[in-house]
This record gives C-alpha cells, structure tokens and sequence, in this order.
C-alpha cells in the first residue's frame, strides 16, 4: 500500500500537538475574536443596523472557528494514545508476537502496514478515495509485501543469548580429569575434546553437550545449528549458565574418602554455592535468571535447597518439592539413550516377534513397586519378554536386540518417575507404553507425545488382563502409524557434537528460551517498588526509636 507524502505529514503535525495545546489554543482564539467584536461595536455604535451586522458577523466567525477547533479536538482525543514511546520497545524474539496476518508486533506510531493480501484502513476516510494513478504521481512511500514477509522472517530466527560463568575446571572438564593449559579454564575444542565416560554415566551427560555447545558458538566457523550462542557482556544476555557437571560430579565423588569428613561432590556444592551468591549477577536477581543443570535425580542434593530460585535443567521432579522444583519454573530434558540407534530402520509390524518388551531392575522403591506387580502378571504370557536386566554382561547389546526386534516397549515408573529406558525406546522405534502416573516429558508444550507413546495409568495397567487387552488392540494400521511418527521424532532425543539443526541439545536451548518471557516478567514485577523500598528503609533508619522501644 503506498501513502501520500503531503497528507501524512499534515496528519503527523495536528498528532503531535498535545491535548492540552489545542485548548490553549482554542480558548485565546475565542477570547482574541470576543474583543474584536466589543471594540467594532463601540466604534460603531452610532449605526444599529451597522452593529448589527457586523456583531452577526463576528459571531459567525466565532462559532465557525470553534467548530474546526473542536473537531481537531475530537480528531486528537480519538487517535492512537502517545504516552508510549514504540521506539523503547523491545525488539527481542522472547517478546515477538505474530498476527494472524503477519503483522509485526511491535510498529512505530505513525507507521501503517498492511495486512497480507488486504488493504489497510487509514483514518482519513478522503485517502481511501484516492485512485491507484494519483498514488503513482505524488510523492509515495511503498510497503512491499515481500519486505514485511523479509521482516518476519528475521523475527523467527529465535537465537538465545548466554552469558557463561568462567568457573574453576575443578567444577566442569576437571572432573573428566582435564588439566587446564595456562590461563584458559576452557579445553581448546578445536585439537581435543574431553572424553565423557561410558556406560550409564552417559544418560546424564546433558551439562557436557550444553557447555560444548556454547563453547562452540564462539569458534571462527561456529556450527550451523544455533539455538544459543555465549555473549560476554551480562546485561546483553538473556540467561546466565552454569556449567557445573553436577551429574558427573555426583557419579564419580559422592562416595566419602577415608581421609576426608565430606565427600568431594558435597564440598563442590558448597563451593558452588558460596560463590554463586557472592556474584553481583546472583545477587541483583535474586538468582532468577540462572540456569542450572541437575539432572540426575541425586545431583546437587545439598545446593538445591539454597539455589532454587535458578532454574533447573532435570529429568524429573520425583525427588524435588514443589517449591524447589517445578513444572512451570523449571526445563525437563531428556536421558542420552544407551541403546544404539535403530539405522535404516526397514522393520515392520509382522517381522518385529515381540509383541511387549521388557529388561531392567524389577524391585525398586517408591513408585517402582508397580514393575514387581507387573512382573507377576504378565511373565507367562505369550509374545511378552518381562526379564531382570543390567549394563553388565553384554546387557546393553541384549536390550538393544530386544527393543529392535519389539513392537511395544514398557516403560514403567522406578525409583523416580522417569527412566532412560523411554528414550531408548525411541530411538529403537519400538512404541512405548508409559506407566508412569507423575512423570513429565521433554519438549511437552511443543510435541504431543499421545501421537508416538502409549499411556496407561498405574491403576489400570495393575488390573489383571487389561494391559494387554489394551496391546492388542492395537492394529497394524494404527502401530505403523506410530512407528512412523518415532522415525519422525527420534532426532530431537540425540546428543552429539557438533550439535545438529534440531537435536537434543537444540531443543533443550528452545526449551530454555521458552522461559525467559516468564523470568523477566517475574524480575519486573519484583522491581516495582524497588526505589519506594530503599527511601522506606532509609526513612526509618532516620527515625529515633524511644528509650523504652524494646
């Protein structure tokens, strides 16, 4: 659509004349024009048909002058409020949101663009009036759709600014038995990359892939995933990372040396946490805009208590209490599976012989007395594989050819509401069944895990013949379906490095990033009354308290 220049001119000069300018204005008008009619009477007041006419036509005039005046008036109350200043709005992608017309979200006042494929309303009724040739020969201002198309897109490109501790290695690539090359705390990832260690220390790993990942973003030739990237400057973030490898910590030094009263994963936390909150970031935020990763369920055990207001990267909420951990503060991210991946997967309903799948640890606490109840019910039934299981002993090649060569892959709750066991299902494309009634999901506010997963709550998988009247239900048609969907989705649950356009560690960030909107509303809300609270407190500390006070 394209504006003439003239008339947006003339409309942006009557706009920006504040409201109470017209009425000055409109009042020393009547008043000038009011004397002017006094003195014409008086001067001529010999002839009464002369000051007739004349006061006549000084009415006329007055009242036409007042009514342009009061229309302009109208025009100016009814127009767009100028009290906010659109060019100190935030520009960030966390505060962006599309129209159903692509409109952008935030414009400037007296800028008018059009909806797609539509015309917009301008205020002036005359304009629309006005024919595409008369357009064409004044001076004109052009909004192309392709440029608001251009801007959206820019929009879109959601990248998650981080500003990264620099902490002592004894909190990170220390623990992998890393030793520091002069003043870098950081491994030069370019000639080598600390190895993780194998085995089930590996389902916890996610602090490992996120520290690579922004390490990554400040190569010369950074990876072209790029959800997140490290900033140096704090105020330019929009989250503070610490990169604690709680996990590993825990896995490897939470046992008590003989020559020590602490083990060496509980004085970690308590150096952690000492300097945490001596930090002028912690400190100004009360610790709100911190990310932590605690993934496995017994990491940061002790810290937790002091660090909650950060938050938490976990697998589950089954050893937090709500007010620690929770689903709205608070990132669920996924196991790293330890099963290998089901490549080129050409399997179908017919040539997978196992109908339901199951190895693992039957006796377990809390929630997991439903496997041992399970364990009962469905060992002699046909096409079912309910076994003991381990990492030891080939387990992990067995569990591999098991879930490879398996339809339905229980998943049950253990000593915590979730278990690695989901996401190697995933990725051996063999459909879970999730009986897990508290357990949460990654990514569950952007996937519907209904499209890929069984659910059945722990009630009912307990009666006996349901479960599997339930499993067999489920028909050629509907299972390849969901297979499908597995093949779909099992990306978005691999760690790797370099990280990959939509992977585990991508996903994660965007997870984060779904945060911040909620995190900076909650740190504004908590800065209103910053300056009132200061003045109060110096107030009364101004006060003389009587003798007899206490």
């Amino acid at each position: 659509m394209c504006i003439s220049f003239p008339l947006r001119s003339f409309r942006k000069l009557v706009f920006q004349i504040p409201i109470y300018k017209w009425q000055f204005i409109q009042n020393n008008i009547v008043k000038t024009l009011f004397w002017i009619c006094i003195a014409m009477a008086e001067r001529n007041v010999s002839s009464l048909g002369i000051v007739s006419r004349n006061f006549l036509f000084c009415l006329f005039v007055t009242t036409s002058v007042l009514f342009i005046l009061s229309w302009f008036f109208v025009l100016r109350s009814t127009s767009r409020p100028s009290f906010i200043d659109h060019s100190l709005l935030p520009n960030s992608k966390h505060f962006a949101t599309g129209g159903d017309n692509g409109d952008s979200a935030t414009r400037s006042e007296n800028e008018v663009e059009p909806s797609i494929g539509n015309r917009s309303i301008l205020v002036d009724n005359d304009e629309e009036e006005e024919s595409p040739q008369e357009n064409a020969k004044s001076d004109v201002k052009c909004i192309t759709k392709d440029s608001v198309v251009l801007d959206q897109q820019k929009e879109n490109e959601l990248v998650l600014k981080v500003f990264m501790y620099d902490l002592s290695p004894e909190f990170h690539f220390g623990l992998l038995d890393w030793k520091a090359q002069g003043n870098s705390v950081w491994p030069d990832i370019q000639t080598k990359i600390p190895d993780y260690p194998g085995g089930l220390n590996l389902q916890h790993s996610i602090e490992y892939w996120l520290t690579l990942d922004l390490l990554a973003s400040e190569l010369p030739d950074p990876p072209n995933a790029r959800s997140a990237i490290r900033v140096r400057n704090v105020s330019e973030a929009d989250i503070i990372f610490v990169p604690f490898f709680s996990s590993l910590c825990y896995n490897r030094y939470s046992r008590v040396d003989p020559h020590q009263k602490k083990t060496k994963n509980k004085l970690l936390q308590e150096k952690l946490v000492r300097f945490l909150t001596a930090q002028k970031e912690w400190i100004r935020s009360g610790g709100h805009d911190h990310l932590i990763v605690a993934h496995h369920p017994n990491s940061l055990l002790d810290a937790r208590t002091n660090l909650w207001p950060a938050t938490f990267i976990l697998s589950d909420f089954g050893r937090y209490p709500p007010n620690i951990a929770n689903v709205e503060k608070d990132v669920i991210a996924p196991y790293k599976h330890v099963i290998g991946s089901y490549v080129d997967d050409s399997s179908d309903f017919d040539s997978r012989p196992t109908l339901l799948y199951f190895q693992g640890a039957i006796y377990r606490k809390d929630g997991g007395f439903v496997r041992q109840e399970l364990y009962y019910l469905l060992k002699d039934e046909k096409d079912v594989h309910f076994a003991f299981g381990s990492v030891q002993k080939d387990g992990i090649k067995k569990a591999t050819q098991g879930m490879h060569s398996s339809k339905f892959c229980l998943n049950i709750a253990g000593d915590t509401p979730s278990s690695n066991r989901l996401f190697d299902a995933i990725a051996s494309h063999c459909v879970p069944v999730i009986i897990s009634d508290e357990i949460e999901l990654p990514y569950e506010d952007v996937l519907d895990y209904s499209q890929f997963c069984i659910f059945v709550r722990t009630g009912d998988a307990l009666k006996e013949k349901f479960l599997m009247n339930l499993i067999r239900s489920i028909k050629k048609d509907e299972w390849t379906r969901m297979w499908q969907k597995l093949k779909e989705v099992e990306n978005f649950y691999e760690f790797q490095y370099p990280s990959k356009e939509g992977d585990a560690v991508q996903m994660i960030w965007q997870a984060v990033a779904r945060k911040v909107p909620a995190i900076r509303l909650k740190l504004h809300k908590s800065s209103r009354f910053s300056r009132s609270l200061v003045h109060s407190e110096r107030g009364l500390n101004l006060i003389p308290s009587p003798n007899n006070f206490w």
